[in-house]
């Protein structure tokens, strides 16, 4: 039995940086025996059907293929479409009633312990806010991504020690629930 997930590499083709072509990493995700395989824009969104290994397994593997093939390392986190979903249906915030660029999800390699963010004083970021969820926090950022004092503090090393966390927009978190579905 196969199953769909979704691959997000975080910081690739970003300010010319960690350039990485998205023909090139379907190529290699093809040759480590993925079928399927799709991406989704330009910055680190790969789409692909496994039937071994898991989420964890199928990250390193990507990961450790990718650092031999470009020459530099890029963290990667792989869920499949059950928890692509729920994290769609989960959202504690109106994503109906919110532009897309104002609605963001962090997800994370491993489960979070709300004890990270107690030093954090919520209050001096509103109207910004956040909640966490099953390995994702999500950020509302009315002013958007790029203006967010809120989304600094969460990316602060501490914060995040030895995490992989990276962030997608609204669009890109319904988009890849959607990319992962089986087929019908």
């Amino acid at each position: 039995m196969t199953t769909t997930y979704a691959a997000l590499l975080r910081g690739i083709n970003v300010g010319g940086k960690k350039k990485l072509p998205m023909a090139e990493l379907r190529q290699l995700m093809e040759g480590l025996g993925h079928d399927g395989v799709r991406t989704h824009l330009q910055s680190g969104q790969a789409v692909f059907t496994a039937g071994r290994g898991d989420e964890g397994t199928l990250a390193a593997e990507l990961a450790e293929a990718i650092e031999k093939r470009f020459g530099f390392p890029v963290d990667v986190i792989v869920r499949d479409h059950a928890y692509l979903t729920a994290v769609v249906d989960d959202c504690p915030f109106p994503a109906a009633e919110l532009e897309p660029r104002q609605l963001h999800v962090t997800y994370f390699s491993a489960p979070v312990d709300p004890a990270r963010f107690t030093d954090l004083d919520r209050d001096t970021h509103l109207p910004e806010e956040f909640r966490l969820g099953d390995r994702a926090l999500y950020l509302y950022a009315p002013d958007g991504l790029g203006r967010s004092k809120l989304a600094e503090a969460l990316s602060r090393p501490r914060v995040n020690k030895g995490l992989i966390a990276t962030t997608r927009n609204w669009n890109t978190v319904t988009k890849l629930a959607e990319l992962t579905h089986p087929p019908r």
